[in-house]
């Protein structure tokens, strides 16, 4: 475990949650900062991506002036008043950036470096970071499975450090909790639908193995009047990668039962069922016009970012 724990970001084990940890991704949201690179586009491998949070809100309208673009014209007002009128827009400062943090059974795992739930969280922490550094409104819905903990989108570092207590408190708690009869994965989309004001960007952190087509219309729903984001938080295991050939008890919503990970086949089957689902998700998205993105629990977070 030596080399493995060497790897480690700061502050991190691994397996439990701590508060420094997640701290510490607030001096590196500052290598995100607009006029530098986008997060996404950096997690997308593209040149150009809108930044996290910035857009054009609209501000007043007044007379029309010799060189307004005339593209902006208000013709409604224009045809009240007689006289030509255009809308001004001013850079959005305090756009709310919604999370879906996903802290069900399933994430509690990781077969190498930490846990799924781990990479979730410190994903998390960098995205709030550069929202509160951008002045956007930050706020969460965290999602164990069983129950749902919702945070209103707040400004400034206290809504941000509220945020990622509740996060280290929900998922060191989840550590030694057996949770059976797991509630759909829509339940944590209708939250969201509640807490976001439109226009909202929600980014949606989960291995989304409880996501199925039951859930389709709830995400389309909230896909209508936001901008979403699937960031699919995966393990080597479940692309069949390990190096174990021993025999694992594994649990399942459908209950527990032993594993060959030394057969070849038992191998083949896990990473089959991980890319039927990966593929299904996948195609989804481009359906609905939603970026997706995948992170490994088992690299940390900023060395898997890509160019940095």
């Amino acid at each position: 475990m030596g080399e493995v724990a060497s790897a480690l970001p700061p502050h991190s084990d691994g397996v439990n949650l701590s508060l420094d940890e997640l701290i510490n991704y607030k001096q590196q949201s500052v290598h995100w900062l607009p006029p530098g690179k986008s997060l996404w586009s950096q997690m997308l491998g593209q040149h150009h991506s809108r930044q996290l949070g910035r857009g054009m809100d609209f501000n007043e309208v007044r007379q029309y002036q010799a060189g307004d673009d005339v593209r902006a014209i208000d013709w409604r007002v224009t045809a009240r008043t007689g006289k030509p009128h255009t809308k001004l827009f001013c850079e959005e400062r305090e756009k709310p950036i919604v999370l879906l943090l996903d802290l069900s059974p399933s994430m509690y795992f990781g077969s190498t470096l930490m846990f799924k739930s781990v990479q979730m969280a410190h994903m998390a922490s960098l995205i709030t970071w550069l929202s509160v550094a951008q002045r956007d409104r930050i706020g969460a819905v965290i999602d164990t499975g069983t129950k749902r903990i919702e945070l209103k989108p707040s400004a400034r570092t206290q809504g941000a450090l509220t945020l990622i207590q509740s996060l280290v408190s929900q998922h060191n708690e989840g550590l030694n909790e057996h949770r059976s009869q797991l509630q759909p994965f829509s339940h944590g989309l209708q939250s969201l639908n509640r807490l976001c004001p439109k226009g909202s960007e929600i980014i949606l952190l989960s291995d989304f193995s409880r996501f199925n087509q039951q859930d389709e219309s709830t995400l389309s729903r909230l896909n209508q009047h936001n901008q979403v984001r699937m960031v699919q938080i995966t393990d080597p295991l479940e692309l069949g990668n390990t190096d174990f050939r021993g025999n694992e008890l594994v649990a399942s919503e459908q209950g527990s039962h032993w594993l060959d990970f030394a057969a070849k086949q038992t191998r083949h089957g896990i990473a089959q069922a991980f890319e039927q689902q990966q593929t299904y998700l996948k195609q989804l998205a481009l359906k609905m016009g939603i970026s997706f993105s995948t992170l490994s629990s088992d690299i940390p977070l900023i060395k898997q970012l890509h160019g940095f």
